[in-house]
């Protein structure tokens, strides 16, 4: 037997031997390095949930004017008595709609008179929401929070939450949506009914006096 072909009889089980690893080193190595760099660019995640359906409810609000503020807010709170209050102050967006409650229409808020008028009396203006819109609000800067940034953030989310709804109301909204109403209500119930339409605000009932 020649000397070449004994060397590469001897050579071929390690030259199997190499390749076999060579393939086994390709199958595992992304499983390896994903769990050797935690610092990997893309995570993998998983997400689990179970959607249920709690509540259906009946929507007759109509949404007539939308009122968007711009506001720094400083929220302070005192929190410890020997030490300097605690301060945030917030970039805040927010939004409020006025809008008329159509369920509280009744059919006897629609009155025909002869065959050329019909008047409607019409729900008081609402505000129907307010709101702080976080996607263009920030935080500015916290001073003395002593750990609690989340809570102190929080409080000053909910303060100007609350002074949206007082802004809305302050500068008009609820006349604005009386207002938008005739615009926008009179001339679709005239091309629906033929009709000149005069629009009036529904009457509160009389209270009946309390007994003493």
């Amino acid at each position: 037997m020649p000397p070449l072909f004994r060397l590469l009889r001897r050579l071929l089980p390690l030259l199997f031997l190499v390749a076999l690893g060579w393939f086994l080193w390709k199958k595992v190595q992304p499983t390896l390095f994903d769990f050797g760099n935690p610092l990997t660019p893309e995570p993998r995640v998983t997400v689990t949930h179970n959607t249920v359906l709690t509540k259906i409810e009946a929507l007759g609000r109509l949404e007539l004017v939308r009122y968007q503020f711009k506001d720094v807010v400083e929220y302070r709170k005192s929190t410890y008595r020997f030490l300097p209050d605690s301060k945030v102050a917030l970039i805040v967006a927010g939004n409020a709609i006025g809008c008329l409650d159509l369920r509280k229409v009744k059919p006897q808020d629609v009155v025909f008179e002869g065959d050329s008028v019909v008047r409607v009396a019409l729900p008081a203006a609402e505000l129907c929401t307010w709101q702080v819109d976080h996607s263009q609000s920030r935080v500015y800067s916290t001073q003395n929070s002593f750990f609690n940034d989340a809570e102190l953030v929080d409080e000053g989310y909910k303060y100007a939450e609350k002074n949206v709804q007082r802004a809305a109301l302050q500068s008009g909204i609820l006349a604005q949506t009386t207002q938008n109403a005739e615009q926008i209500l009179r001339p679709m119930l005239e091309t629906m009914t033929g009709r000149r339409v005069i629009l009036t605000q529904q009457t509160a009932p009389p209270q009946m006096p309390q007994r003493r």
